[in-house]
């Protein structure tokens, strides 16, 4: 009897615990969010002077995106609608200041205001707190540490190792040269260009593929999670699948580039100055990481120093990548410009296969076709800061602290009242004399300011390299019923792949 009175009352106990968690935790949720909704009408008052598209209560604008390749369109037709910047919610409580004018961008880019905390928060399990994502007193001090990695000098001997790892990537391509058939080119263009960063003539040697796949994975999970709004919680996106392929795909990643690392360290063990491995061969990204000290003569942690192979590894390959196919794809899809930059490079070749350092300047109409895609596909569609004070635009309209500001370069390259027949594909665009009417940051792929792209000339260069060879090899043809259809992800990607035809370029006389 007494055993009884005993359980029971543990029985008891235990359930006026439950139901007093039970209460606390509806207490914190309620409290939790009624804070976000004060903030929410804060930000609805703060940004009044900026109208957008009409949104739904509780959805905002997640809805009017479909992921069927129109949803950059529409954020430019909105744009016309509501000139220089607009409101755009996604859920119910993030709001952000979507902008898309020259004269808004300058105002931004040129401040040193740091990322948004919301959706570059998501990538650092990836790519941990490197320079894509760090902030104040570390992102200068890294930013410094890395700049001597894309000098001049370091870069001219790039070239040679992006033209043979090209020339492997075209000799591929020699099977789909004798069909009728299309193929999808943005997965042969990735492994080329990861190719190059690794300076690995067997790309499955450091299990390439599966990297590129994991590459692939955390970006459309990344795009998964900032459109979920329940996926904003930590504990809960972790506790779901998509946390756990996110977390595996992660393991990949770091394990490809910590293999990386490693072999770098063992083969510097003995050389601890630049000067001495100069002496022996060229240097890479790699070497000045490994070495770079500041002026108290420290280098960077191994987390930092894997934060940042990681960022190289993704925006040194991805970015390009998306850049070349899409440039590829622009000049099948205009073969007269295709034929005007395919005789351009032959001449600059002179009966040569591959290009040399020196034949980057000799081929300015196709560096114009490159920007010209850039333009209309830019690798990185969009990015957002978070501002840290008070920011007050051309027009007088202001921002207040806290506020999330998204640059649509997508946008900006789109805007009718920049650029005339926007749509069109101009490469005069980019002559000297017509790029000087233009503001600046009309043309921002690169982002511009203190914090824009640190790789872009070697970005460009790879660019230029593949581009020529491409055409000196082959004859462009898009497929028509298989047009890509554009979406948005860490790069501008296709749904449904980027799909062209070759053929054999013939240059008998």
């Amino acid at each position: 009897m007494e055993l009884f009175e005993t359980l029971k009352k543990v029985t008891l106990d235990s359930y006026r615990i439950h139901h007093l968690v039970a209460i606390f935790s509806l207490v914190y949720v309620i409290l939790k969010i009624s804070k976000l909704i004060v903030k929410r009408n804060e930000w609805i008052r703060a940004l009044e002077t900026f109208p957008g598209p009409p949104k739904h209560w509780l959805f905002g604008h997640v809805r009017e995106f479909k992921e069927d390749g129109t949803d950059m369109y529409k954020v430019v037709k909105w744009g016309e609608s509501y000139p220089l910047a607009f409101q755009m919610w996604f859920g119910p409580f993030v709001s952000f200041l979507n902008i898309h004018h020259p004269d808004y961008v300058k105002t931004i880019l040129a401040s040193t205001e740091p990322k948004d905390d919301l959706l570059y928060r998501f990538l650092i399990p990836w790519i941990g707190d490197g320079l894509l994502v760090s902030e104040g007193q570390k992102w200068f001090r890294h930013r410094r540490l890395l700049t001597p990695g894309f000098h001049y000098d370091v870069l001219k001997p790039y070239v040679k190792l992006m033209a043979d790892s090209a020339k492997t990537m075209l000799d591929k391509w020699e099977t789909h040269s004798k069909s009728d058939e299309s193929f999808e080119l943005f997965e042969h263009v990735s492994l080329m260009t990861l190719d190059s960063i690794m300076k690995c003539e067997k790309p499955k040697a450091l299990g390439t593929n599966a990297y590129i796949k994991a590459v692939y994975e955390l970006s459309d999970l990344v795009n998964v999670r900032f459109r979920i709004f329940p996926y904003h919680s930590e504990w809960i996106f972790q506790l779901s699948p998509h946390g756990y392929k996110y977390r595996k795909a992660c393991n990949v990643a770091h394990s490809h580039t910590e293999e990386i690392i490693r072999k770098r360290k063992e083969a510097l063990k003995d050389e601890k100055e630049l000067g001495r491995i100069q002496a022996k061969r060229n240097l890479d990204f790699l070497d000045i990481l490994l070495c770079a000290r500041d002026e108290d003569q420290q280098g960077l942690s191994d987390e930092a120093i894997r934060a940042e192979v990681d960022t190289f590894m993704f925006e040194g390959h991805d970015t390009t990548a998306s850049g070349i196919s899409w440039t590829l794809y622009s000049l099948a899809c205009n073969p007269e410009h295709q034929q005007i930059c395919r005789d351009e490079v032959i001449s600059a070749l002179e009966g040569r296969d591959t290009m040399e350092w020196e034949d980057l300047s000799k081929i300015p109409y196709t560096t114009m076709c490159i920007k010209e895609s850039l333009r209309l596909y830019p690798p990185v569609p969009g990015m957002s800061r978070k501002i840290t004070k008070p920011i007050t635009f051309f027009d007088g309209r202001t921002v207040p602290e806290g506020c999330l500001v998204g640059t649509s370069i997508f946008g900006i390259h789109r805007n009718a009242t920049v650029w005339e027949d926007p749509n069109a594909f101009d490469p005069l665009r980019f002559l000297p004399e017509n790029s000087a009417k233009r503001s600046p940051h009309a043309f921002v792929p690169f982002s511009a300011g203190p914090r824009n792209c640190i790789g872009q000339n070697f970005a460009m260069n790879e660019m230029k390299v593949v581009v020529a060879q491409t055409l000196k090899r082959y004859q462009l043809t898009e497929d028509p019923m298989k047009k890509p259809k554009m979406i948005p992800r860490l790069v501008l990607r296709s749904l449904n792949g980027i799909h062209l035809k070759i053929k054999p370029v013939n240059l008998e006389p």
